[in-house]
């Protein structure tokens, strides 16, 4: 794909790695640094370097090649399957499991494990990436995921998605003692505007997110609590519970960068019960995951 950029009057002065990954709207200032390596991108005509110095009126012409997507491959692996029929399965997803093909993870993900599974009986409406997948858990967060195998009830479960008519109830571990017995989150959560890889409160351009949460138990330090989702934003519980002071336990990302249990690996979140109306029979479908032995040692420890 080609693109032409002329720096506007008073637009100079920026390196133009810099300059380009703000104009050039998606690209990372990385990508932009890689392209300029390759000769990819001109300036009046001619290559330049990374630490050239846009001057008002130039023009930038970028070439930037077709995104071409890997060929995801089944792969033979023992999935924990709570339930399956012609239309859904559902998986018990361990720690550590990506659930779909990315940057940096193209094997071993929850996708190649369902695509030997399944035989190819996966709807597509998201694509050759992530096929029959209608919804996602973070790697380090376990429990209950539900997969859609044809287009039929991929868009049943979307829409029940989008109605937020499906029950999801998670159960983690926090940080600090929660004296309330219950409450309520209610704050949009939008794209962080500095940390891209973060999500935030974002009252401006969030959106709508709400958390229910219980306390189960209470320990010195810390709180079993069960969240209730109301609706299904990336990071939602992840940021909800920073946002009241009492951050997962293991969360590096929203909570203290150091984790105060040894060996700890990521957040303590298990996706426990899941319910919906199923896409085929009407019926309603309700199906839980036992906490994983990391949870339950946790636990036994905190106690």
């Amino acid at each position: 794909m080609k693109q032409e950029i002329c720096v506007g009057d008073q637009e100079g002065g920026l390196r133009i790695d810099k300059y380009l990954a703000e104009a050039a709207g998606q690209l990372s200032r990385s990508y932009i640094q890689k392209l300029l390596k390759d000769g990819r991108i001109l300036v009046n005509g001619k290559p330049v370097k990374a630490s050239y110095v846009v001057e008002d009126e130039d023009i930038l012409s970028m070439d930037i090649p077709e995104a071409v997507e890997p060929e995801i491959e089944p792969e033979n692996m023992e999935l924990d399957i709570l339930y399956e029929d012609q239309d859904v399965i559902l998986i018990n997803k361990p720690k550590g499991m990506v659930v779909h093909p990315a940057a940096g993870h193209y094997s071993h993900t929850l996708v190649n494990g369902l695509m030997d599974h399944c035989r190819g009986q996966l709807s597509g409406i998201n694509g050759v990436m992530r096929p029959g997948i209608v919804h996602r858990i973070d790697m380090d967060t376990t429990g209950v995921l539900i997969v859609c195998k044809n287009d039929m009830a991929h868009n049943s479960i979307a829409a029940q998605l989008k109605e937020h008519s499906i029950t999801r109830r998670y159960q983690a571990i926090v940080h600090g003692v929660i004296k309330e017995e219950e409450g309520t989150i209610d704050a949009p959560i939008g794209r962080h505007p500095v940390e891209r890889k973060k999500m935030s409160i974002n009252y401006d351009k969030g959106k709508s997110a709400v958390t229910h949460y219980h306390v189960l138990k209470r320990f010195r330090q810390f709180t079993h609590v069960e969240c209730r989702l109301e609706t299904g934003r990336t990071h939602q519980i992840r940021v909800h519970m920073a946002s009241i002071h009492h951050p997962l336990l293991g969360d590096a990302v929203y909570g203290p960068a150091k984790c105060p249990i040894s060996g700890l690996k990521g957040q303590t979140l298990h996706a426990g019960v899941l319910g919906f109306i199923h896409p085929r029979t009407g019926l309603y479908m309700e199906f839980s995951a036992p906490l994983p032995d990391y949870f339950e040692n946790l636990l036994k420890t905190l106690n």
